[in-house]
């Protein structure tokens, strides 16, 4: 894996409260560095060396889903 930014499109976020829980959860996973969130475009950004999986997991825990 490498350091470089990742996106993921992240459904079912309507406002900053739902965009703070995914980069509040997101920012627990081992190695992500940093988290930015587009809620118009539901676009997730990840910087760091994190697995997929635990970036899916994450965002599921916070209540939304990677489509």
């Amino acid at each position: 894996m490498s350091d470089a930014d990742r996106n993921y499109t992240v459904t079912g976020m309507t406002c900053g409260h739902c965009k703070s829980n995914v980069i509040n959860e997101v920012l627990q996973v081992p190695g992500v560095r940093a988290v930015d969130v587009d809620l118009d475009s539901g676009t997730l950004t990840v910087r760091g060396d994190a697995d997929d999986a635990a970036i899916h997991k994450a965002v599921d825990e916070a209540g939304f889903a990677v489509a």
